[in-house]
């Protein structure tokens, strides 16, 4: 129970942090793409380059479109006439896009996500979109895997929950020691997936050569 105290505690001090940002306007973020456009050594006033600013800023608002968005409210609405399954549920190969949030470039990969239901269930494009709305965010692979897992656990109360996450990042194989074909693969298991040693191979298993070997 300290755990999930400990975890909802900073769920609720990050909405907290979050709501007292102050985002600029869009004029103010154009400019700083234009001015972005300048340091490169081009001209933001060239034709080609003239509604580039206001792409980019309607860019980032798909990009980082989670940030409008709370797991809770995707999560909350569940299914308890499941004629007494208790098995697990997993959903595999979700692709997902995001961005690190170290130099801002694209984080591309494939999460796989399970949970033992505690007498309820929740709808599967729900985990889906859970994995879309932290992906949506700046990111660090470790964090994302762990926001996911925390999510599902703290919402629906499950006996366990397990996400493997395995992506490839360009802030890596395009700039910087550019060692290209390398993927990165990080785990959250929690409940009997953490507990059970069984448990947690059968889901290995399932989604594949323990997870590592899908194709991003």
């Amino acid at each position: 129970m300290q755990l999930d105290v400990a975890q909802q505690t900073q769920t609720s001090n990050h909405r907290e942090e979050a709501s007292c940002l102050v985002r600029p306007s869009r004029a103010e973020a154009e400019a700083a793409v234009r001015t972005l456009l300048r340091w490169t050594g081009d001209d933001p006033g060239r034709e080609g380059l003239l509604d580039t600013p206001e792409r980019v800023v309607r860019a980032y608002e798909e990009w980082f479109a989670g940030y409008n968005e709370d797991p809770v409210s995707i999560l909350e609405r569940t299914f308890e006439e499941t004629a007494g399954y208790d098995e697990m549920v997993i959903l595999r190969d979700i692709r997902f896009e995001s961005f690190c949030e170290h130099h801002v470039a694209p984080i591309i990969g494939v999460a796989h996500c399970a949970y033992l239901p505690n007498k309820r269930v929740v709808g599967i494009s729900k985990i889906a979109r859970v994995i879309e709305l932290y992906s949506k965010r700046l990111q660090i692979q470790e964090k994302l895997t762990s926001q996911i897992a925390n999510a599902i656990q703290d919402v629906l109360r499950p006996r366990g929950v397990a996400v493997v996450v395995r992506a490839t990042h360009q802030c890596m194989t395009t700039r910087g020691i550019r060692k290209a074909g390398v993927s990165m693969v990080t785990s959250r298991m929690l409940g009997a997936f953490r507990n059970n040693e069984s448990t947690r191979r059968e889901f290995l298993s399932m989604i594949g050569n323990s997870g590592y070997g899908s194709d991003v």
